[in-house]
């Protein structure tokens, strides 16, 4: 008698949780849409450095503070650039037989900025003292997230017109959104890119202004949730 009275009471709990829980949701369908833009790159970074050896470390640090305190003093000048201390060390070398055989160090400042001219001036009186290990194009903060407000509209506009088709392909009346998600991301990059070259130059070498050619970048933004049609 006890266990035919607990069956019938785990039964009916069983009954009334299923009653509790939400109703199964049936024309569920999964749709996606993106929108992309080809825009150009309105903001360059360069990264300039000093490469030394010396047999006395002190000697050696010391160079690359004052090369690199020069620099930043002459960046102040350029008021549209932005300029930091992107690195500094000094490591021991070492002969094959792996024998101490003096210091070498590396110092590297960065520059960043969306006026192209005053950067590619900066660039060009650097080095003198300094060499350009890459130069890099890519869109501003400001112009990115302004170009995906415009974008998330024109995805959320391509995602309902899916909707629409598949509401009308399924014969449905119309639809309900029940999710969606909003995603952006910056793409490809299409730029050149100016590499170092292997050999130091001269100090007193006049350098030319590097070309400004920035390139474009592909921003996207996608779309995907889910709509039942009715």
């Amino acid at each position: 008698m006890n266990r035919l009275l607990i069956t019938l009471l785990v039964t009916g709990g069983v009954a009334s949780y299923a009653q509790a829980a939400e109703p199964v949701q049936y024309n569920m369908v999964s749709l996606s849409a993106e929108a992309h833009r080809q825009v150009v790159n309105d903001e360059a970074t360069a990264t300039l450095y000093i490469e030394s050896n010396d047999a006395n470390a002190a000697n050696l640090s010391d160079l690359l503070n004052r090369t690199t305190a020069d620099a930043l003093r002459q960046a102040k000048a350029y008021a549209p650039v932005k300029a930091w201390v992107a690195g500094n060390s000094v490591f021991p070398v070492y002969t094959p037989k792996n024998k101490p055989d003096g210091w070498r160090g590396r110092a590297e400042i960065r520059l960043q900025s969306t006026d192209f001219k005053a950067l590619a001036g900066l660039i060009s009186k650097l080095q003198s003292t300094m060499q350009l290990a890459d130069l890099n194009f890519d869109l501003s903060t400001a112009s990115r997230e302004h170009i995906e407000t415009e974008l998330i509209d024109e995805a959320v506009r391509a995602f309902h017109s899916r909707a629409d088709v598949v509401a009308h392909s399924l014969s449905a009346t119309h639809y309900k959104l029940v999710s969606m998600n909003v995603n952006t991301q910056g793409g490809v990059r299409y730029q050149p890119q100016m590499m170092a070259k292997s050999f130091a130059m001269a100090a007193s070498a006049p350098v030319s202004e590097p070309p400004m050619e920035s390139g474009q970048s592909q921003v996207t933004v996608g779309i995907n949730g889910t709509v039942q049609v009715e």
